[in-house]
């Protein structure tokens, strides 16, 4: 069942960046009407129109126009406007650039504090990133977590079940996570492999407001679905605290039921941060890469695809999946090599770099995209290309604009 991740409750901070930007585009609207030019225009929030991580200078709002208004503001049309417009923003605190021809992103003022816009679109890009395996490869999906325990809270129910599920599974542990709702009383159950017979674990998982505390009959209740199962152990986490009988009750030598809570999250997620860090670090070294590229050899494989890119051009970009999850995957970037060309290498075609020797290896080449599968197709969207798996053809180039 799909939901949506949400402030709960609101944050007075997170409801003063949504007026300044309403404000920013309403002023906007208003001056781009008053000369006649706000028609086939219209404004798009950064992270669900692009896909891509907030950079370091927040865009507070994106505005497309493939009206005149774009190609005033790109200096063909009367100088006077864009000036004007400039003016306006600056007023605002703004300033905007151009990303395409028809989309341009509009930034806060460099020398202004703008940290709080920062902090705003962070935490919608991880709550992006809380999907089921995503984590495997946004380490910062646990570093958030494990630097601001008490954002917890302000999780959806349902992302704070998954995230702990994926923390879990960094642990090492099978993990499956119950349906959310009508699940016994076991949010997730941990499985834990053993040759002389697996060790189950339920998790109880609730996100309660600090000063609500986990009472007697709640840890009563999943100390029961764990004998009713036979389940070897029992474990409930939570945001806030457990009331005293409730403490006692599971340091009972016949229960010794685990009690976490949102300092003990922060820990897991320290760890699961760092693991993934260095597992990366694995994954991207030249041996590792130079080894799935001898074994794709000269056949056609699915871990190696291709985009194309350009505008009044035709590029195009090759990669290698490194890494591949549910949600995710990290791709390593491959040059092109020309295999035939108009003599001037502006035309022609090209086929991707498989040299295992990489001559032109380089970790700053690895990105991270997020994988998706519609009607059969998997594509990856690294936030500027989108990627398909390669079918083996030599892929044409034109740079002649």
């Amino acid at each position: 069942m799909e939901h949506k991740s949400s402030f709960d409750p609101r944050d007075p901070s997170d409801e003063s960046v949504e007026v300044e930007i309403a404000l920013v585009r309403s002023e906007i609207e208003a001056w781009a009407t008053k000369h006649d030019l706000w028609y086939d225009s219209g404004f798009a929030d950064y992270l669900p129109h692009t896909g891509r991580e907030p950079s370091s200078l927040p865009v507070l709002s994106r505005l497309w126009s493939e009206s005149d208004l774009a190609r005033i503001l790109q200096g063909d049309g009367p100088p006077e406007l864009e000036i004007e417009f400039t003016e306006l923003l600056e007023r605002l605190g703004c300033w905007y650039e151009f990303d395409d021809r028809v989309t341009m992103d509009i930034y806060p003022d460099e020398d202004a504090d703008y940290s709080k816009f920062s902090s705003y679109f962070h935490w919608q890009w991880v709550c992006s990133l809380v999907k089921e395996d995503i984590g495997d490869v946004y380490s910062e999906l646990y570093s958030h977590f494990a630097k601001r325990p008490e954002d917890l809270y302000q999780l959806h129910w349902r992302d704070y079940e998954i995230i702990l599920s994926e923390i879990f599974k960094t642990q090492g542990f099978d993990v499956e996570l119950g349906p959310g709702r009508n699940d016994g009383g076991v949010d997730i159950t941990l499985i834990q492999r053993d040759p002389i017979g697996d060790i189950v674990t339920f998790v109880q998982a609730k996100r309660y407001a600090p000063g609500n505390k986990i009472d007697l009959t709640e840890v009563q209740a999943l100390y029961g679905a764990q004998i009713a199962d036979g389940a070897q152990a029992a474990m409930f986490v939570t945001t806030s605290s457990y009331a005293p009988v409730a403490e006692r009750f599971a340091a009972r030598k016949n229960v010794l039921m685990d009690l976490a809570t949102s300092a003990h999250v922060a820990e897991w997620a320290e760890t699961s941060s760092r693991g993934i860090i260095e597992d990366k670090s694995s994954l991207i070294s030249r041996d590792r890469v130079s080894g799935i590229i001898r074994d794709i050899g000269d056949r056609r494989d699915a871990r190696v695809l291709h985009a194309r890119s350009g505008y009044n051009c035709v590029r195009n970009e090759f990669a290698l999946i490194v890494k591949e999850t549910k949600h995710a995957a990290l791709l390593m970037n491959l040059s092109s090599k020309i295999i035939s060309d108009d003599g001037y290498g502006q035309a022609g075609l090209e086929v991707p770099n498989l040299d295992p020797l990489l001559p032109s290896f380089n970790r700053q080449g690895v990105v991270r995209a997020k994988r998706r599968q519609h009607d059969g197709e998997v594509s990856y969207w690294d936030g500027y290309h989108i990627y398909t798996t390669w079918d083996g053809n030599p892929c044409h180039f034109d740079l002649y604009d």
